[in-house]
């Protein structure tokens, strides 16, 4: 280039100023990673440089014009060799659409993409997800990491049933060490990822993919921090071209010819013929070697046609009662393969004046698109159908020999044509034919882009004068042969195959699709044979004789004066049209025989190029900018020869007809000279109207064209065609696309077409079928996403299809500058087809988004596409203490507190005062009350397999108490751990602890079937806890020390191991006292959602407390009776497990949660049995339920199981009410009697186990809608039901006596206001005193559980953070205390939330959207591993659904929470952990992401 020559010396670099030479070394990297082309690079540099060297200005100018002139020799030396060396693998007949010119240039933009090696992840999947290739195919390639094996399963995911609810701590983390700083200690990499993982490596390569410098986006969009995001529309281009030609005019066509002995209806032309020309052959049809198997003469056409109009008018019912009138609709259903059948009844049916509809043979009873026509068939008002014997034969039957009802069609009643079954009409009858007026005389139908089908109606003059334009623009004359590859249906086949050829006399030679299947060469074969004067084809069957061409040396096409080509209009039909030329030019195809014609359903022939006069000049090429076209405007390419559109014209308008362009949208405006609109025209042979649809015809048959200043266009209405145009010079017509293929994406129109070919310009051969390739746009996000769908030969190795597609992207986004949003391979032959073998658009689309389209490989690109999310949000500088409280009195607002009762108005009975610990009221009830049953155990079968009476309990903690003394030698205050199944076992050994003085640690015992993933977690609280003994059972005390437990964990170092089966009847001498209410009771140990193993104290007081204000809140005493089913290990399911019955006496009934796996009826048949009127359970155990017993309810009632007695049925979770759960549960009931105000919820955290709990008395619990963008946010704004983006939140039960909450801001620790998001701080006596952790981190201790608020708070009050955010609101209801009630309501823990482009996200919110999406979709999981969302979804259909998911997994995400997604992974069922409370382990899912255990069945990295 020339600037390289003006290179400044070192010394004069050097000399230039610091900040220059820092953007020159930028521009330098830029350059050397492919970030900038070599062109833009010299720009910039020069530019850079120009202040400092005055020659270098002057040379720079001469520099251009010369860099202007070189590219165009070079580029057009290097790619001619390329044009004819290219050797062409096998795969025959797949050759369809070749555009050598594109192919040139896709190349060349893969060139320029060659330097930035490739960059893509490709994504992982498991074997047997790929049904179509052999195992080998599937070899990992070289330059991308391996899929991960998925030889070795872990035992996590291998059984498939979830692993019975395991609390699994991520990587051993405990709290007690700051969040920020726990992980980096714990791993040797950012962020918590081993290093040797693949997953990890892949997901670097996609992180760096995303760092590179994309194009520039399109103007800036801006978040108003107002509560609503302004939703960016793309801004124009400034710089984009814009039409500056004069306003067009409507051009005309020569005026139609005419002729004295013309025919006054086309009825005539047949009759006329018929008698007098009864030998002339009218219709030649092959069978399926291609050999001619029968002809029809024009006077069998007419007798025939006479018989069946007869026989329909006169011979299908009674004489008072015909079934067919006149002006009736019939439908013509006859095979491609048929076109004599089909002339017949054509014509029979113009004859009988009833209105034939010609349709596709239906094959299956759910052809793609059939609904569509059955709809058709209706609103045509059809019940007859005529078809062939053969035909009828090979319809689809039910099993008694009827034909099947086809999906959405009428009921019809088949007529058989065949002659034999005809009935000739008497000598004196005679059909009427009157000169053609404007009845309709047939309905043509027409398919839309959204897949719906209407019916064009044609006139009998519309069809009269289309023949004479078409007979005087083709110069047809009377005894010439026609061959037509086309169908014969419709369009051009049937306009010049069945009507001018009866109107001219010619002969038609039919070549049918399945004929060209076999032999792809027999239309040529049948022009050289029958010397026939014209051929009708496609570009399709250009290319498959230049394949097939080889295989016939002597055929001549020296007759042909006129080679119609109807799909000239397409942009590879140039190509197809000069290769045809060049290779048959020698078989005597005459250049000027070439006429390529545009056609549409409505406006019938819109152009047709004139056969030429041998030596004329032949018609011009428009070589177009696509980047203009993309605006709609017509600019002649210069710049960048490979993202240009070569054109060929498609003749002149019609005889009499008139045609303007109009703007495609909005006002049917006149188009500026050079600018491309919607092609209009005006004449007599158009269609009239869709049949039965006012309204949409208005907008296509009656379009009256204005100026620019309003004025209308003449006094005739103009038809829209459908087409996409221009007028070029000499009023030659040229046709860039179809309106049906537009796709509209950021303001800029693309047409399908043209991607299509620029997809196969990429060489394909190896991995897609050529013909078989769908684009299409689908809506997300406010603008319309190109989507890209493929059908993938079933030898295709996944390395090449994954290579084919990343350039086909690479070349869509160099050459038409728009990206790709979702690029999708499916199996062979296994999209929708339409009957002449082409795809089904509409309907791969509508698969698409409703997840049935089952690619077996798929890239989605949302990252490079969607370029219009709102701007991240700043966080804003945090606001001063002072200013928030102003605004607060401003604004009139009432802190956000709330409290329940207050303890010491509550008189209570001398229990309290006399005794302070529980040890003290267990001793005292096996006195007072010692027969009293406390506790019932009941197993699977709802029989009671264990009880204990105040005394039994008494006496047994007394004997567990000796034996820590005496086995264990252990001291007061040493910590024990509890390993139990749920039981009394469980409880007595709590008791005895406490009267031994030790501190009880209880413990989930580990899975026997899992060990490997519910051992370590046992261990690792054995260790934090310090614990001196394990007491526990002999079957676990086994499982501890047995082969496959050393496997897991070191089975030496447990501490003392006592099981408490066989216990000596022993007593203590005394039962320890506490010598204070805050000495420590026990410790409560839990691991958390995100991973994290944490340990609270409780303290004797805080126990009671905490039973009192549950006995309170419940009105429990001692004849009441509760059922439980909740695991006993943590939180307040200890508490009601082990404590309550205790302190206030009631009968506890408790039922294990898995033996609900065992007999799912056990807990709603124990609280019918016994008549309970409380009972608690988790989410898991309703989810079991509602999942179980859906469809049992009737069963429910037959075993008399009736749910009436229940007054509170109180679900206990640390976490947002789950109200859609709650609600099912709850209908599904309410028929045996469930009360729909029973269901409830509980809200507790680490720090404090319960704070709200609903309890017998207080309003019930109220719901709120609040609006999903504000919360993201950080704000709360309240919105009606049925807003959009709407979330419905309830409140978590009533706060507990003696409870304070306040709701603070967790940065600067002040309170906000009512119905403001903040953290919920809570204070109250049975708030735990602290952590247990090895580290004993005092400012954590100080920071969670005695912190102040930084202002407004005189008292000082100590409060404890949860770590939740949530928000108090006012209600119009009355508390118990007589007050306003102030409800509480918990949006969600804060270390889960995810902080994703400066806004804050649930990952609830995100997995509720995720698992509407599709019905294979069982439970997901979100989270996020650098900057990429994550999303884990597990499929519980088919593995061929996997794939399904990506897209509309990626579509709801950005749909609803503007979120891009950057991994999706497919997983079988029951891999996403789930812990005993019912939570999604999110953080233990990550690591085992990344660490590459999770087997996927596929995992897809969105670019």
């Amino acid at each position: 280039m020339a600037e390289r020559g003006l290179e400044p010396s070192p010394a004069a670099v050097a000399a230039l100023p610091p900040e220059v030479r820092a953007q020159l070394a930028e521009l330098e990297l830029e350059l050397s990673e492919g970030d900038i082309t070599q062109k833009g690079y010299e720009k910039k540099r020069s530019r850079l440089l120009s202040p400092y060297s005055p020659q270098t200005q002057e040379t720079d100018s001469t520099g251009q014009k010369e860099t202007n002139q070189t590219p165009a020799p070079t580029a057009a030396q290097t790619s001619a060799p390329s044009k004819y060396h290219r050797s062409r693998s096998g795969g025959a007949r797949d050759e369809r659409y070749r555009s050598d010119i594109h192919t040139e240039a896709v190349q060349a933009a893969l060139a320029k993409h060659k330097e930035q090696k490739m960059a893509l992840p490709m994504p992982t999947k498991r074997r047997s997800t790929f049904v179509q290739s052999p195992a080998d195919a599937c070899t990992p390639p070289e330059n991308v990491s391996a899929p991960p094996d998925v030889t070795a399963t872990t035992s996590s995911s291998s059984s498939s049933l979830r692993p019975a609810n395991i609390d699994l701590p991520a990587s051993g983390i405990v709290k007690g060490m700051h969040k920020g700083s726990n992980r980096s200690s714990l791993m040797d990499t950012a962020d918590g990822v081993p290093v040797n993982s693949r997953v990890s490596t892949k997901i670097q390569q996609l992180l760096n993919t995303l760092k590179r410098p994309k194009r520039p986006p399109l103007k800036e969009f801006f978040v108003d921090d107002s509560e609503e995001i302004v939703e960016g529309i793309p801004q124009p281009d400034p710089n984009q071209p814009k039409p500056e030609g004069r306003q067009m005019t409507p051009v005309k066509g020569e005026p139609l010819g005419v002729i004295c002995n013309w025919p006054p209806a086309l009825e005539s032309a047949l009759q006329r013929w018929g008698s007098t020309q009864a030998k002339c052959p009218c219709l030649t049809g092959l069978d399926v070697t291609g050999k001619p198997v029968y002809t029809l003469t024009y006077g069998k056409l007419w007798s025939r046609s006479l018989k069946l109009a007869y026989t329909l008018l006169n011979k299908l019912g009674t004489k008072n009662e015909p079934v067919l009138k006149p002006g009736d609709r019939v439908a013509l259903v006859y095979p491609n393969n048929d076109p004599v059948m089909f002339m017949v009844a054509f014509y029979g049916c113009l004859l009988a004046e009833v209105i034939p509809v010609p349709i596709e043979v239906p094959l299956t009873r759910k052809d793609a698109g059939g609904q569509q026509i059955g709809f058709l068939l209706g609103s045509c008002g059809i019940a007859l159908a005529l078809t062939s014997e053969i035909c009828l034969k090979g319809l689809p039957k039910t099993q008694n020999g009827e034909i099947v009802q086809f999906k959405g069609w009428p009921r019809l009643k088949w007529v058989v044509t065949d002659s034999k079954y005809l009935s000739k009409p008497p000598k004196d009858w005679q059909p009427h034919i009157s000169p053609a007026g404007t009845e309709p005389a047939y309905i043509e139908y027409k398919t839309s882009k959204e897949g719906s089908v209407m019916g064009v109606t044609v006139s009998r003059l519309a069809m009269l004068s289309h023949c004479q334009a078409l007979s005087q623009a083709c110069n047809y004359s009377e005894g010439e042969t026609v061959v037509n590859v086309l169908d014969f249906k419709k369009d051009a086949g049937l306009w010049h195959g069945m009507f001018a050829n009866v109107m001219n006399k010619m002969h038609t030679v039919s070549v049918p699709y399945s004929v060209m299947k076999a032999c792809p060469l027999s239309w040529v074969q049948r022009v050289h044979a029958h010397k026939a004067k014209v051929a009708l084809v496609k570009c399709r069957d250009l290319h498959w004789a230049m394949m097939a061409h080889r295989d016939q040396r002597d055929v001549s096409l020296s007759s042909l004066r006129m080679l119609i080509v109807t799909d000239g209009a397409n942009p590879w039909s140039v190509s197809s049209c000069d290769a045809f030329l060049s290779l048959f030019q020698g078989h005597g195809l005459k250049p000027e025989a070439i006429c390529p014609c545009a056609t549409s359903a409505e406006a019938m022939t819109v152009a047709i190029r004139r056969p030429g006069v041998p030596g004329a000049p032949l018609p011009g090429r428009a070589i177009l900018s696509m980047n203009g076209l993309s605006y709609g405007v017509i600019r002649v390419n210069t710049e960048d020869k490979n993202s240009a559109l070569t054109v060929q014209d498609v003749g002149h308008v019609m005889p009499g007809g008139m045609m303007c362009i109009v703007k495609p949208d909005g006002l049917p405006q006149l188009c500026k000279t050079d600018e491309i609109g919607e092609i209009c025209v005006s004449s007599r042979t158009t269609g009239m109207m869709y049949f039965g649809l006012a309204g949409v015809t208005k907008n296509t048959f009656e379009v009256t064209p204005v100026t620019s200043s309003g004025s209308p266009v003449g006094d005739v209405p103009f038809i829209r065609s459908g087409l996409l145009g221009f007028v070029g010079p000499g009023s030659l017509v040229f046709v860039v696309g179809k309106m049906d293929g537009l796709l509209m994406v950021s303001g800029r129109r693309h047409n399908a077409d043209d991607i299509v070919a620029t997809g196969l310009a990429v060489e394909s051969i190896k991995t897609v079928y050529r013909g078989r390739i769908a684009v299409f746009s689908v809506s997300v996000f406010y603008d319309e996403r190109i989507v890209v769908v493929a059908e993938q030969r079933p030898d295709a190795s996944e390395e090449d299809s994954f290579q084919w597609m990343s350039r086909v992207l690479q070349a869509i986004d160099s050459i038409h500058q728009v990206g790709v949003y979702c690029l999708a391979l499916v199996p062979a032959n296994t999209l929708p087809k339409t009957p002449l073998g082409g795809i089904h658009i509409s309907q791969t689309k509508q698969l698409f988004l409703e997840g049935s389209l089952h690619p077996c490989n798929i890239l989605m690109c949302p990252h490079t596409c969607v370029t219009n999310l709102p701007k991240p949000r700043q966080k804003q500088p945090g606001v001063g203490p002072a200013s928030v409280m102003v605004g607060n009195l401003v604004a009139g607002k009432r802190i956000a507190q709330a409290a329940g009762r207050d303890l010491g108005q509550i008189e209570e009975n001398d229990l309290v005062r006399k005794h302070q610990f529980l040890a003290e009221i267990l001793q005292w009830r096996a006195q007072a009350t010692p027969d009293h049953v406390l506790f019932m155990l009941l197993n699977a079968k709802g029989t009671t397999v264990c009880t204990a009476s105040c005394l039994q309990l008494h006496k047994r903690a007394e004997r567990i108490a000796s034996v820590l003394g005496d086995k264990g030698h252990l001291n007061a205050g040493d910590n024990v751990v509890l390993l139990y199944p749920p039981g009394i076992e469980l409880i007595a050994a709590f008791y005895g602890c406490l009267y031994a003085g030790c501190i009880p640690v209880t413990v989930r015992p580990p899975h026997a079937q899992n060990l490997a993933a519910t051992l370590p977690t046992v261990r690792m609280v054995v260790d934090v806890s310090k614990a001196a003994c394990v007491l526990t059972t002999q079957t676990l005390m086994r499982l501890l020390k047995s082969r496959e437990a050393a496997a897991a964990v070191d089975v030496k170092t447990w501490p003392a191991i006592i099981d408490t089966d066989d216990l000596p009847r022993k007593r203590l001498p005394q039962l320890y006292k506490p010598p204070t209410p805050e000495m420590l009771a026990y410790l409560d140990f839990s691991v958390s959602t995100t991973g994290m193993l944490t340990g609270v104290k409780m303290s004797h007081s805080a126990v009671s407390a905490l039973c009192r204000a549950i006995k309170l809140q419940c009105e429990l005493y001692s004849s009441r009776q509760v059922a439980i089913c909740l695991d006993p290990y943590c939180g307040l399911g200890f508490a009601l497990w082990c404590l309550c019955s205790v302190y206030s006496g009631h009968q506890s009934v408790l039922i294990p949660p898995m033996e609900l796996e065992n007999n799912l009826f056990l807990w709603l048949a124990t609280v019918n049995q016994y008549k309970i009127r409380d009972t608690f359970c988790s989410y898991s155990v309703m989810e079991l339920c509602t999942k179980g017993l859906g469809n049992q309810v009737e069963v429910l009632k037959t075993r008399g199981i009736n749910l009436s007695c229940i007054r509170t049925c109180v679900v206990v979770a640390e976490e947002r009410p789950r109200i859609s759960l709650q609600q099912s549960f709850s209908k599904l009931f309410k028929d045996i009697g469930l009360s729909p105000r029973a269901v409830s919820t509980t809200f507790g955290s680490r720090v404090n186990v319960a704070i709200c709990l609903q309890g017998t008395s207080g309003p019930d619990p109220t719901t709120v809608y609040v609006d999903l963008k504000s919360l993201r946010h950080d704000r709360v704004r309240l919105v009606e039901r049925g807003a959009p983006q709407s979330l419905l939140l309830s409140e978590s039960g009533k706060i507990l006596p003696g409870v304070k909450v306040v709701i603070v801001n967790p940065e600067t620790k002040g309170p906000v206001g009512d119905s403001h998001l903040g953290e919920i701080w809570v204070n109250s006596p049975h708030t735990a005193s602290g952590y247990y952790t090895i580290y004993d981190s005092e400012t954590l201790q100080a920071d969670h559980f005695n912190t102040r608020l930084s202002f407004g708070d005189a008292a000082q009050t100590l409060w404890a953070r949860t770590g939740y955010l949530g928000f108090v609101r006012r209600t119009e209801l009355t508390a118990a205390t007589g007050e306003r009630h102030d409800a509480l309501y918990v949006v969600g823990a804060l270390d889960e939330t995810l902080e994703l482009r400066g806004l804050r996200y649930h990952p609830i919110d995100i997995e509720t959207s995720v698992s509407r999406v599709h019905r294979s979709i069982a439970e997901c999981a979100v989270f996020t591993w650098t900057n990429l969302l994550v999303v884990v979804v597990e499929l519980c259909g088919s593995e061929q659904e996997a794939l399904d998911l990506v897209p509309l997994v990626t579509n709801v995400v950005l749909e609803e929470h503007y979120l891009i997604v950057g991994v999706v992974v497919v997983v079988d069922p029951g891999v996403v952990p789930i812990n005993s409370r019912g939570e999604k382990q999110r953080m233990h899912l990550r690591d085992s992401f990344l660490a590459d255990q999770l087997d996927p069945i596929y995992v897809a990295y969105n670019m």
